[in-house]
C-alpha cells in the first residue's frame, strides 16, 4: 500500500507520536509526506519515507496528483480545524480527489486509527485491485 502523511505545523508532533505507535504496520508500506512530516517522521521512526516537496510549496499538490492517478491507496492528514492556513484550497482539493477516487482519507487521529486497523485486518486490499486497473 501507498500511504501518503500530511501533517500541519500544529499537529506534525501528534503525526510523529501516531507514526511511532504504528511503526511496525507503517514499516510494510510505502510512505510519502511533505518534506518537513516526512523528515521527522523519518527521524523519529527509522521509516524510509519519500519525502515531496513542502506542503505548503507544491507537496500537498504533489499527493492531489498522485492521488489523480491512483497512486495513493490511503492518506493521513492531520490537519488543525482551528487555524486559517493559505494552503487551504489545496487541502481541500486533496480530499475532493480522494472522494472522487474512492481513497481513504483521515483528517484527524479518530479517523486515522480506524485506518490503520482496517489496514492491519486487510479491510483495505481492495485498493490493490483498484490499482492493477
Amino acid at each position: 500500500m501507498n500511504i501518503a502523511l500530511i501533517a500541519q505545523d500544529s499537529k506534525k508532533e501528534l503525526m510523529i507520536q501516531f507514526c511511532i505507535a504504528y511503526c511496525g504496520v507503517l514499516a510494510k508500506h510505502n510512505i510519502c509526506a511533505t518534506a518537513t512530516t516526512g523528515k521527522m517522521v523519518a527521524d523519529a521512526t527509522g521509516l524510509k519515507v519519500d519525502c515531496l516537496m513542502p506542503g505548503r510549496n507544491g507537496g500537498q499538490e504533489q499527493i492531489a496528483a498522485r492521488v489523480t492517478y491512483n497512486q495513493i491507496d490511503l492518506v493521513l492528514l492531520f490537519r488543525d480545524p482551528m487555524l486559517k492556513y493559505d494552503s487551504e484550497t489545496n487541502l481541500n482539493d486533496l480530499i475532493r480527489r480522494c472522494d472522487d477516487n474512492s481513497i481513504p482519507i483521515a483528517t484527524n487521529i479518530a479517523t486515522a486509527e480506524v485506518l490503520i486497523q482496517g489496514l492491519i485486518r486487510g479491510d483495505l486490499a481492495w485498493r490493490e485491485i483498484v490499482r492493477e486497473q
